[in-house]
């Protein structure tokens, strides 16, 4: 015992004698983009209690703490910790539990990648998603039929990948009540030939989504874990969630107390009574992992399914607007609802109608305020003079590059030459915002980051197409973009003092990259792989 004290006593004389502050751990040669208000570079920084205490050079860092752990970068590209704006982190995880139809080519190609799930799982009640007919030969909507056919007492409904167009077969909708005289107001029920296609098109598909079976808690856990273990190895510290219910944000809560869940979330609750009633009155919560003040209200249905709310008709469908899928005083009241309550709007907006009905809607609601921050989820197609409403600082965009790239191939038959030149402009919104919060909609996109990096400067697909980016005066520089991902993208958040840069009191959030994402050739950004990502400090 003796010895024991005479040892912690020589180290205690050696480190006061060196003038070293013991700290947790250190990063040191690294190629750190800090991405604080100069975008400055370091080489080090180091970290105690989770939170970056210090940056400078490695000579710096070494010369003035000493830490039990330290991680040489070896020349490695670090940046803060991602930030996904817009995502579905839960419905990502519950997706791995239902049938995976991103990517098909065709509606046979859906109904193997049907029968062979069924043929595994054996379930009652057949779910999946990511259907995109605008991917296949034949661009028209499919029909139940072979559904009818192969499944007469098995319901099946699979939702179209942007979630705003759903197929089912007749035994879903017989039990949704669904019929050709059924009416639901935004949205459409498809009928041809006086007869039910099973295609529907936005509030229709709540009927059929009701009849859903509920997961278990088990099976949420195991989603938003699954998400978890997705996201991080992809770099994404902190996602926003866009669309959640009470029980299930009580449910990420509960698991990141328990320390089972990491990842930081901001919730944005669902448009729905319960969820209104509940925490508009119980106002905001903020731990150090979950963020609840915000609102997700839809305006308008999706373009690819022609859902999107226009001033002038499709130009590839004649005299069809799209619809708004809330009434217009609905729409206004919720929003004094949300402003009394002090929580933040997040409007989709797809079509030109949609936004410019929303943006009139926000500078009329906030008026005369500061430091509101509500956000227009995608602003997807905007014309005139409505750019403008953007100059509001109480106003942000808030936008998916992969959207860009996924529906250049038909953006322009869906609104013509002329509007398709308002579309995902990217550009144009961060001139007149200042700022752009970047996601991905995943699982509406593929979750990967380095995807939306790349879509945002390049704006091309995985193979180069098109030759010279698509409306490439509308791209982002690399800065922007990583702003877009990270600190910008935490000040939609109202998380912007505490995360989204490398700087001292800030969360120690950051990933260590295989590559430069600043300086590589565009085409290898796709490319970039995350060696380790870090929460508070700590290696997931």
């Amino acid at each position: 015992m003796k010895k024991i004290i005479i040892v912690a006593t020589i180290f205690t004389f050696l480190s006061c004698n060196n003038n070293k502050t013991e700290v947790d751990s250190i990063v040191i040669n690294a190629n750190v983009y800090t991405v604080d208000s100069n975008f400055a570079k370091a080489e080090a920084f180091a970290i105690k209690n989770g939170k970056f205490e210090a940056i400078g050079s490695t000579s710096e860092i070494q010369e003035k703490y000493s830490a039990k752990e330290i991680i040489d970068a070896k020349g490695e590209t670090v940046v803060p910790g991602l930030i996904d704006a817009h995502c579905h982190f839960y419905g990502l995880g519950l997706n791995k539990q239902t049938v995976n139809l991103v990517g098909t080519t065709s509606f046979d190609d859906v109904m193997k990648r049907v029968i062979a799930f069924q043929e595994k799982k054996n379930t009652s009640f057949i779910i999946g998603r990511g259907w995109d007919q605008n991917d296949w030969e034949d661009k028209t909507y499919p029909d139940k039929t072979l559904l009818d056919k192969l499944y007469p007492n098995t319901p099946v409904a699979i939702t179209r990948i942007d979630g705003h167009a759903m197929l089912c077969n007749q035994v879903a909708l017989d039990m949704a009540n669904i019929t050709i005289k059924s009416k639901v107001e935004g949205g459409e029920i498809k009928i041809k030939d006086g007869k039910l296609t099973g295609v529907l098109i936005d509030n229709p598909m709540e009927l059929v989504e009701a009849i859903f079976p509920k997961p278990t808690r088990k099976q949420q856990i195991d989603a938003l874990l699954d998400a978890q273990e997705f996201c991080t190895n992809l770099g994404l510290t902190t996602v926003s969630d866009a669309g959640l219910d009470k029980q299930v944000i009580e449910l990420i809560d509960s698991l990141q107390k328990a320390n089972t869940l990491h990842m930081r979330v901001y919730a944005m609750i669902s448009n729905k009574k319960e969820n209104l009633d509940y925490y508009l009155k119980k106002g905001k919560i903020k731990t150090e992992r979950l963020n609840v003040q915000s609102v997700k209200v839809y305006a308008d249905g999706a373009l690819g399914s022609r859902g999107a709310a226009l001033k002038e008709s499709y130009s590839d469908e004649h005299n069809h607007f799209g619809a708004m899928v809330i009434g217009t005083d609905d729409y206004r009241a919720l929003a004094q609802k949300i402003d009394k309550a002090g929580y933040q709007m997040n409007t989709h907006a797809i079509g030109d109608s949609a936004n410019r009905f929303v943006l009139q809607t926000y500078e009329k609601t906030l008026m005369n305020q500061k430091n509101r921050r509500w956000r227009v989820e995608h602003a997807q197609v905007i014309t005139d003079n409505d750019f403008n409403y953007f100059e509001n600082e109480n106003i942000i965009p808030s936008i998916q590059p992969t959207h860009a790239t996924s529906d250049m191939y038909w953006a322009k038959d869906r609104v013509g030459e002329t509007r398709v030149k308002g579309a995902y402009a990217y550009k144009t919104l961060l001139q007149k915002s200042g700022r752009v919060a970047l996601g991905t909609d995943f699982p509406v996109e593929q979750v990967s980051p380095f995807l939306t990096f790349y879509a945002a400067v390049a704006r091309k697909d995985l193979k180069g197409y098109p030759e010279n980016g698509f409306q490439k005066e509308n791209g982002l520089t690399r800065e922007e973009t990583l702003k877009g991902m990270t600190i910008w993208a935490a000040y939609s958040n109202f998380e912007d003092q505490e995360k989204g840069s490398i700087e001292a009191g800030k969360f120690a959030d950051f990933i260590i990259l295989n590559q430069d994402i600043m300086e590589i050739p565009e085409e290898k950004i796709p490319l970039t792989k995350v060696k380790l990502t870090y929460i508070n400090g700590v290696a997931q």
